[in-house]
């Protein structure tokens, strides 16, 4: 399967945009993402029953193409080892319509299911009809299904050229990075830059709420990377993460230093490390309880691991009676439903 070139990227845009495509504006996106993309793990093919294999930008550009019922299919994948560092191994994923997947280990003999999200992390984003041509908006302002993540491409004119799926099992989130030019999986960008020993599997409800807030498209792609990277530390430095962002140590620090200005992180200036207020990815009403119930604490790592634990508390609770998984914030011990059956029944006490 070819690249897919600045021409196709071009002509799908204008599909949707017309005259309001900004030439100009999308081949200089095209060119600041060239140079930003990481090392592969390996190329990946797009299938739907009776249909031939598709690269991920056709398929886009195929209105035809039902992403709710594809199947992502690795081609020659590597063995687990270095290259799936922050990554969990597998040979094919397939999507259902209500937004889960299967992901199939790499002999493909089991399968573990998931919710499947969209983030679109590079991409051409045109103007905003009715406002100045300058004025442009993300993608999206929330996390989406795949499918619906290719319908608002193919309506809105959104040209993209990487993609991250995000998996959220029952324990962990996973982040897989997709080159849509070229059809290829790519490496996190910490693999063999960043110590594994130091990253921090958070609980996927934390995860959900840090992909929703950089969904919203308020942060510059370096800081939304940084930002990740941060979340699943207990704490790191621009020294540290240098490395991950290609050795530029001014720009990391400046970075964390904006991140720490809109409250995503704090500063610790005793130790010189940043770390993830993760407060901050809760839910509005949830977040002034946390912090209502929080003891007063100095030491923000500390308040860091018992803001993590609630949440993860939260995530786990269940329903005694029916297994169910109770929703954040609940009180009570039995879930709703099994509250009014209980209510109801006249020999209850």
């Amino acid at each position: 399967m070819a690249p897919a070139t600045l021409p196709e990227l071009e002509s799908f845009a204008r599909n949707a945009l017309g005259a309001r495509l900004d030439a100009a504006a999308l081949t200089a996106a095209y060119q600041e993402y060239l140079p930003r993309r990481v090392e592969p793990i390996a190329k990946f093919q797009f299938l739907q029953e009776g249909g031939e294999p598709k690269g991920l930008f056709a398929a886009i550009g195929d209105p035809r193409f039902d992403f709710g019922k594809a199947t992502l299919q690795l081609i020659d994948p590597p063995p687990a080892g270095p290259a799936w560092e922050f990554l969990r191994p597998f040979s094919r994923m397939v999507f259902a319509s209500d937004g889960s997947a299967d992901v199939y280990d790499l002999d493909g003999a089991h399968a573990t299911r998931g919710i499947v999200r969209v983030l679109l992390r590079e991409h051409y984003a045109p103007p905003v009809e009715g406002r100045a041509p300058k004025a442009l908006r993300a993608a999206t302002r929330a996390l989406a299904t795949p499918q619906r993540a290719v319908e608002y491409a193919r309506q809105t004119g959104v040209a993209p050229f990487s993609i991250v799926l995000l998996l959220y099992f029952s324990e962990e989130r996973i982040r897989y990075e997709l080159d849509v030019l070229e059809d290829r999986l790519l490496r996190d960008i910490r693999a063999g830059r960043f110590p594994l020993s130091r990253r921090v599997r958070r609980p996927p409800r934390v995860s959900y709420g840090v992909d929703s807030y950089i969904a919203r498209g308020g942060l510059p792609v370096v800081s939304s990377r940084v930002l990740e990277v941060v979340t699943e530390t207990h704490g790191t430095s621009a020294v540290e993460l240098a490395p991950v962002f290609g050795g530029a140590r001014e720009l990391v620090q400046t970075t964390l230093h904006g991140l720490a200005a809109r409250r995503l992180a704090s500063f610790d200036r005793r130790t010189g490390l940043f770390r993830p207020r993760l407060e901050t990815f809760l839910p509005e009403g949830e977040r002034s309880e946390a912090a209502e119930n929080l003891p007063a604490m100095e030491n923000p790592q500390l308040r860091t691991s018992v803001i993590e634990l609630i949440s993860a508390a939260d995530s786990r609770a269940t329903c005694p009676l029916c297994g169910d998984s109770l929703p954040s914030g609940h009180r009570g011990l039995l879930c709703a439903r099994c509250e009014a059956e209980v209510a109801a029944d006249p020999g209850s006490t």
